[in-house]
Parts: structure tokens; C-alpha cells; sequence
């Protein structure tokens, strides 16, 4: 097995709306912002290069939606997913499975595109398989108010209509050991329902993708929840049992939205579990 950060662009959100509750004269420490409370924001992918299959996980935002969307996102970067494929060998069409942590547009974007003609959308893995699970895609196909300008039709539909969509088993507690894809999911619901962790054995470790359970280090404080979560006391009982694991095992972290960390682990302070070491990918994965 090989891995490969992908990075499918830079983007930036408000400080406030990333940390909730949490006071900007905390969360700046970890996070500084700029002169429009906007923080930095990666879209770091993950690919998996195991045997016959290369799994994608998420997509990042794609480049199909208007500028006028994407001027409220403040892009920065020359990073893209078909760079970031080239970069280390690969073309999109080479994609085997696409596995979307949740699908909300910064995650599962870039699996829809335009067609040639720019008349439909189509997806932009043609040789893939899209992997969700059935209870979030009901949730995300049937959107709360809340969550309906994250949940984008056109980003979602095309992928049911192209009869490319799969979905995982849901497991009978937190986590599905030996998923079709072969890694463990830890399944967690604060965010968006059934939100998945994928959890990658490799040369000895595990390798978390976080996605959105830990969207950036500045968040490992147990209250330092997103105001993006729908149920930000599940966050925290999630995020407790997760950390508490992490600490336990030595988890490498892999961190999507993390601009200027890639991958740390974490460990048990008095203060609860807290960041231990940080790493590159390079360091971990050459």
C-alpha cells in the first residue's frame, strides 16, 4: 500500500463560524486570522494505492459552481486536484473508487463535473465507484434547513444517476471493522449524520482522516466545535471517545482542513488530550 496527499485547493472561513462558542481571543491563537475574520483552510485529500484499487478520499469543492460562490470561499493557492494527481502520477480516470466522508459541497464537489458541452453534469471519476452510506445519503438528499446550502443537488444526484453510487454497511456501534474498501470507519454523527472516519492500517500505523470530526489541530480542545455541527454536544462526546483513542493507540491524525499541519499525533496532558507531535506527510508516508 502506498499513500499520496492530495491537495484539492485552498480556501478560507470565517474564524467565528470554524470555533462556535469559543472566544476569537482563544481560537486566534492556533488559527490567526485576517482582517476579515477569515482563518486558512485546506482541501487535503487522501489516495490509496492498494493492489488493483486507488481510492480517493473526498474531492474538495470541484470548479463547476459560479465565481460568485467561490468569491465567498477567498481561493488562495495554485494546489488543484488534477495537479496534485499528476504531481505524484496520476490521472483522475485512473480512480477506482471515490470515498466521500460526507457530503457537504467542500467534500464531495470536485466527484461532479460539467460535461463537454456544459449543458449537464456528469461525474468527473468515470471509471470510479462513489462511496456514501444509506443514512446519509437520505440525510443529505432529503436536506435539513440547516444544512441545505452545503448539501448542492448537482453535486450529490449526478452520482445515483450514473449508477456509479455504493454505500458502506453501517456498523452495529461507532465503528465497521473491514469495510469494503478495507479500512475501519468510525461513524459519527455531530457534525452531519453518519459523518465517516476512514482508518487506515499502514506499515504498522493508523492513519485517521479526520475530515470534519477534527477539522484543524486549533480544534483538540473538547469544546472547540465548529457552529457548522448540528449537534455539538454529540461533537464533543465523539470527539472525546475518538481523542481518547487516538492518545491510547498513537493515531496518526490526518488533518483535511488543516492549512498548515498535515498529519499529528496526540497526548493525554491534564488539560485532556492535546497535540504531541506534528508531522509532514512526507514524514510519515515516504
Amino acid at each position: 500500500m502506498k499513500l499520496y496527499p492530495i491537495n484539492a485547493g485552498n480556501f478560507k472561513l470565517d474564524g467565528g463560524a470554524m470555533f462556535g462558542v469559543v472566544p476569537k481571543s482563544l481560537w486566534q491563537r492556533t488559527n490567526p486570522a485576517d482582517n476579515n475574520n477569515m482563518i486558512d483552510i485546506a482541501a487535503r485529500c487522501l489516495l490509496i494505492e492498494d493492489g488493483n484499487r486507488l481510492i480517493l478520499i473526498d474531492t474538495g469543492m470541484g470548479n463547476k459552481q459560479s465565481d460568485k460562490f467561490y468569491g465567498y470561499y477567498y481561493l488562495w493557492g495554485n494546489d488543484s486536484l488534477d495537479k496534485s494527481l499528476a504531481k505524484n502520477g496520476f490521472h483522475r480516470d485512473d480512480i477506482t473508487d471515490v470515498f466521500m466522508t460526507h457530503l457537504h459541497f467542500d467534500h464531495c464537489g470536485g466527484s461532479i463535473q460539467w460535461n463537454k458541452d456544459r449543458t449537464d453534469y456528469e461525474p468527473a471519476f468515470k471509471n470510479a465507484y462513489f462511496w456514501s452510506n444509506a443514512d446519509h445519503w437520505k440525510w443529505a438528499t432529503e436536506p435539513n434547513r440547516r444544512e441545505k446550502a452545503s448539501f448542492l443537488k448537482e453535486n450529490i444526484l449526478p452520482m445515483e444517476e450514473s449508477g456509479q453510487l455504493k454505500f458502506t454497511a453501517l456498523p452495529e456501534d461507532k465503528t465497521l471493522k473491514g469495510s469494503d474498501l478495507g479500512f475501519d470507519i468510525f461513524y459519527a454523527d455531530g457534525h452531519t449524520d453518519k459523518q465517516m472516519i476512514p482508518m487506515i492500517n499502514y506499515k504498522g500505523k493508523t492513519i485517521c482522516f479526520m475530515a470534519d470530526l477534527l477539522p484543524t489541530a486549533g480544534h483538540l480542545p473538547l469544546p472547540f466545535v465548529m457552529g457548522y455541527d448540528t449537534r455539538p454536544l454529540l461533537t464533543l462526546d465523539e470527539k472525546e471517545l475518538f481523542l481518547n483513542l487516538a492518545a491510547d493507540n498513537n493515531f496518526y491524525l490526518f488533518l483535511e482542513h488543516d492549512a498548515h499541519k498535515e498529519i499529528i499525533t496526540v497526548k493525554h496532558t491534564e488539560k485532556g488530550v492535546r497535540l504531541n507531535e506534528n508531522y509532514t506527510c512526507k514524514d510519515i508516508f515516504n
